[in-house]
């Protein structure tokens, strides 16, 4: 592969591009920026909402679109018109997985539509986590108070308990959601409409920027990175990432901690 021609770099934020303490290290930074100015195109595709990610890509000075809520919303925040794509999941199935957790024993369950967050039950701990760009928070039975399609669910639960939620949600609604698992400490499942994932969102992406598949590097650390790894033409896992992603990574780089992204476009593109 050429490495002198316009590549797509994307970027998962959390254990992959962000070390340990939440932030850009600034060697990873500045061989981005080399990157950039080399003409290839920095992009990120995360779980987390625009607004939890919007200080990362100012940092960055990224003029590409973004990949949010695993693939449920995507968008350009500097062109408003490329288009903004957000695939909440059904609002009725939201409130039947509600229903069936009663089933379970299971922590809090929050559902997220754009910036609105609703908490089923108060916690200082998982406010703490959504805080990030002053959401609106409301508290009280997620199904008397949420009136729109989220464009996320959270389950949180305790570790024994996960595997169990997840197979239900396996055999009653496999058609219509997709489920991850956060990485530990928090076990934590998280829903999306079916059919979602980062993959869908950098294919969109790519496609305007005219980059074809075999020149997309992507790189990441959880379950939710699979799919993204899989599309791209490189895919690349941490030194930190999970086994599964190492399986079917094309590399395998350094930990967040090390610099890994860095040292991986360092060594790539002759930076």
């Amino acid at each position: 592969m050429n490495s002198q021609e316009k590549h797509l770099i994307v970027l998962d934020l959390d254990g992959t591009l962000l070390t340990d303490e939440k932030k850009i290290s600034s060697k990873t930074h500045d061989i981005l920026k080399k990157a950039r100015l080399r003409g290839h195109e920095v992009m990120i595709a995360t779980g987390r909402p625009f607004r939890a990610s919007e200080l990362y890509y100012q940092q960055l000075q990224l003029t590409t679109p973004i990949v949010n809520f695993n693939g449920a919303f995507v968008h350009h925040p500097t062109d408003q018109s490329w288009g903004i794509y957000h695939e909440p999941m059904d609002l009725k199935v939201a409130k039947q997985i509600i229903d069936a957790c009663d089933d379970f024993t299971f922590r809090n369950i929050v559902a997220e539509v754009m910036d609105d967050v609703y908490l089923h039950y108060h916690d200082e701990k998982i406010i703490d986590v959504f805080m990030m760009g002053n959401p609106s928070i409301s508290t009280g039975d997620i199904r008397n108070v949420l009136s729109d399609h989220p464009t996320s669910m959270l389950i949180h639960a305790e570790e024994e308990d996960v595997a169990d939620i997840r197979a239900h949600l396996d055999d009653v609604h496999a058609e219509l959601i997709d489920h991850r698992r956060w990485a530990a400490p928090w076990h934590i499942i998280e829903i999306v409409k079916s059919g979602l994932n980062k993959a869908v969102g950098i294919e969109r992406v790519a496609s305007s920027l005219n980059i074809p598949q075999e020149r997309i590097i992507a790189f990441g650390d959880e379950d939710n990175d699979l799919e993204m790894l899989e599309y791209a033409g490189t895919g690349v896992a941490m030194g930190n990432a999970i086994d599964p992603l190492k399986d079917i990574a094309n590399a395998v780089t350094l930990s967040n901690e090390e610099d890994g992204i860095g040292r991986y476009l360092q060594k790539r593109f002759d930076l």
